[in-house]
């Protein structure tokens, strides 16, 4: 997956003063600024930068500042949906993760809850409130990926927008859910399907999304007639081992379970 690389990702918060060497990365909306030679990317410098810079966190001993900037030199803002199949992986995580942070910080400007200008903890990553002592933590919205079994057969899904691939089936956790609860439900609300037997197999945190993803494998419970929602979905069905054209992408985790499906049956 996209988090699996040699070096360490430490996301403990310090506030670390921006050095000449450190990286910078930029965001304008969803566009990115970055140097992309061939598949390979690379990020701005500090020195290469005017403006502000919030401390992000460090892969490796390399340390990442969020700022802005506008496009100079070999320096370019390509859709951040670039980042799915950018090089190395060490970076391409630092991108994902570092929007993540983007989006909670351009959202979070003032107060929810009475209006005033919100600053940066000294302490920890958060935004604090000085009026009302409110303190805002990074959103982190939890869902599941769902492998459903039946026998020698995997359950897969096309969501119901052009260009959809073959997935499995995911959902977000509600207020007052358990996760497994949440994996009843959803396969219930996509499939029509009751299961049973879930076993936890991996998580994976997904920066796109602000999202943090659990992977759980499970077996049909009785009927296996797959009854799509429409609205969501296009398609649905059972896919034997032999029958799945592609194989793990090295980002998802949904790509990875289904591998890991193909690859014992």
């Amino acid at each position: 997956m996209i988090q699996d690389f040699n070096s360490k990702f430490d996301n403990s918060y310090k506030p670390y003063r921006p050095l000449d060497n450190d990286s910078v990365i930029c965001f304008k909306d969803k566009d990115i600024l970055i140097k992309n030679e061939n598949g390979i990317i690379s990020f701005p410098c500090v020195k290469e930068i005017r403006g502000e810079f919030i401390y992000l966190f460090k892969v490796g001993s390399k340390k990442y500042f969020l700022s802005s900037s506008e496009p100079f030199g070999d320096y370019e803002y390509y859709d951040y949906k670039i980042l799915r199949s950018a090089m190395p992986k060490d970076k391409a995580f630092a991108g994902i993760t570092a929007f993540h942070l983007y989006n909670w910080y351009r959202d979070n400007i003032y107060c929810g809850r009475c209006s005033q200008p919100l600053h940066h903890s000294d302490t920890q990553r958060a935004l604090v409130c000085d009026s009302c002592a409110n303190i805002v933590y990074p959103k982190i919205c939890p869902a599941v990926i769902v492998a459903i079994t039946d026998g020698n057969r995997l359950c897969m899904t096309k969501y119901n927008r052009p260009n959809a691939h073959w997935a499995l089936v995911a959902g977000f956790n509600e207020i007052g859910e358990t996760i497994e609860e949440t994996v009843h439900r959803e396969v219930m609300e996509e499939t029509g399907l009751k299961v049973k037997d879930l076993k936890y197999y991996k998580s994976q945190p997904w920066g796109f999304t602000s999202t943090m993803l659990y992977g759980f494998f499970c077996t049909v419970d009785g009927d296996n007639i797959i009854t799509l929602d429409n609205n969501e979905l296009q398609a649905g069905k059972w896919f034997t081992a032999d029958e799945i054209d592609f194989d793990d992408d090295g980002l998802s985790l949904t790509r990875e379970m289904i591998n890991y499906f193909k690859t014992h049956n």
